[in-house]
């Protein structure tokens, strides 16, 4: 057998690499303190042993009596006990010319209670298709009202006036490369109550550089995970110009860093928008829900036959900081479907949140005016099936008292959790045997241990979980204080 000059045998080389990766890693645990994990994407997974990651479907619901309608640019925001909803609409009654970013368009607005069944409040505000008897909050002030993206402003200590914020702008059509004047980039919108609104400068300038950019939801919100306000916004790929997904950052909302592109497309793909948020459960985690573009297949309108094109929703994720996206599936989140109306031009679009609308599901509002509902937590689970199956995780280090898990067992499914110290030995008390079988089906069910030890002792210092399972689905988990 060769031996290499530091007298290692080659063929156990690899072997040696591994260990001192996996010890590397061990000298750093992740810190996860008590906040909620969701398994999507593999920051907190080790091994996993007959298990595997499963992406789950949202299921539509009954249509409601009174839907959204089926418009561009959805946004809803939950604040509080009151769902609110904002779209792109249009002046029937504008003679110009009929155009991205044209003075008729205007910005629409519903209320909900249930998060199901909408209404839509005589506001009054601006004359729309003849009459004031509408729900225009934006009208007249082009080119702003193309996409208009709105946020609900969660930064603490924040100016009551200006709970609401907004980004928008459109710079045209064609080839901007070497571009430089003012006023082609994306401003600022403030608003006490998301209803009325006022213009403030422009924050995000466009880029020389680029060829094209901010033409969709240009999507931002404070992060209080990094303590900035983030923006993700569409760019083009060079020089294949697909279209993609851009992100910067700000600590005031006026001051933004120098774009980074993203560029999470696979070879030859357009995601159309990005739709990326902090997850309502876990806001350190940034969930993104994209339609994915494809030209030349599907159907479309008569008028417009020269684009026909096919579009679905994708799922990726990304960590606050991070400046890449997670993409533990490439293939759809929602597929166009049964209706044919779903395969034609640009018909497949899913509004800005994923917002809960009871303790154990949250929704997903469509462009058709259908909500599709997830259980909560519910995008990927680690999946156990009829044999056995564990996960390790990396080591982390926790703080509180209680293990929480949300999960779903079959009548025959169970999981145990071990934790363990870094080097894999079972911590006293908390072995897979002295684990209780947890059972059942729960969005947050407590393990518990024979001989009821005392989690907490273990607390600030690095673990790891070994989980074994059958015939179940583990969505998150969390240390409870």
């Amino acid at each position: 057998m060769k031996k290499n000059v530091t007298g290692v045998a080659s063929a156990f080389l690899p072997f040696a690499l591994v260990l001192l990766i996996q010890l590397t890693a061990w000298s750093q645990p992740i810190e996860i303190g008590s906040r909620r994990e969701l398994f999507v994407d593999k920051l907190l997974i080790d091994r996993m042993h007959r298990t595997e990651l499963k992406l789950h479907s949202p299921v539509k619901a009954t249509r409601p009596k009174s839907p959204l309608p089926e418009r561009h640019m959805m946004t809803v925001i939950k604040d509080g006990d009151r769902y609110k909803a904002y779209w792109r609409g249009s002046d029937r009654n504008f003679k110009g010319k009929i155009h991205t970013g044209h003075a008729g368009e205007t910005v629409h607005y519903a209320e909900s209670i249930d998060g199901h069944e909408w209404t839509f409040p005589v506001l009054g505000l601006h004359q729309v298709n003849g009459t004031f008897e509408n729900n225009v909050i934006l009208a007249k002030q082009p080119p702003f009202l193309t996409n208009f993206t709105p946020f609900l402003d969660t930064r603490s200590g924040i100016n009551s006036r200006e709970r609401y914020k907004a980004l928008a702008g459109y710079p045209g059509p064609g080839d901007k490369r070497g571009l430089k004047e003012a006023g082609r980039g994306l401003f600022a919108f403030v608003s006490a109550d998301g209803i009325l609104w006022t213009k403030k400068n422009e924050v995000i300038p466009y880029q020389p550089e680029w060829r094209h950019a901010f033409d969709s939801a240009n999507v931002s919100f404070w992060s209080e995970a990094e303590g900035l306000y983030v923006c993700y916004f569409r760019t083009w790929t060079a020089p294949d110009r697909l279209r993609s997904i851009s992100r910067t950052t700000s600590p005031d909302f006026e001051n933004w860093t120098k774009p980074v592109a993203m560029n999470p497309n696979q070879p030859g793909e357009h995601l159309y928008t990005n739709q990326t948020q902090p997850y309502f459960r876990a806001p350190h985690i940034n969930i993104a829900l994209p339609t994915r573009f494809v030209p030349g297949r599907g159907d479309a309108p008569d008028y417009d036959k020269k684009d026909v094109n096919a579009t679905d929703i994708l799922f990726m994720s990304t960590r606050a900081g991070s400046t890449k996206y997670d993409r533990l599936f490439k293939h759809a989140f929602i597929r166009p479907g049964l209706d044919p109306e779903r395969w034609r031009n640009r018909s497949n679009y899913v509004a800005l949140n994923v917002v809960p609308t009871s303790t154990r599901e949250m929704s997903i509002y469509h462009r058709s005016g259908d909500r599709y509902v997830l259980r909560t937590d519910g995008f990927i689970s680690v999946n156990a099936g009829s044999e056995e199956g564990e996960l390790l995780t990396k080591p982390f280090i926790f703080s509180g008292k209680r293990l929480l898990l949300n999960y779903s067992a079959s009548a025959a499914g169970s999981l145990r959790v071990e934790i363990q110290s870094v080097e894999g030995t079972p911590l006293p008390g908390f072995s897979l045997k002295e684990c209780l079988p947890v059972v059942g089906d729960e969005i947050e069910g407590s393990v518990s241990w024979r001989g009821n030890g005392q989690l907490a002792l273990f607390a600030g210092q690095p673990v790891r979980m070994r989980i074994v399972m059958q015939e179940c689905d583990l969505y998150s988990f969390r240390f409870q204080k």
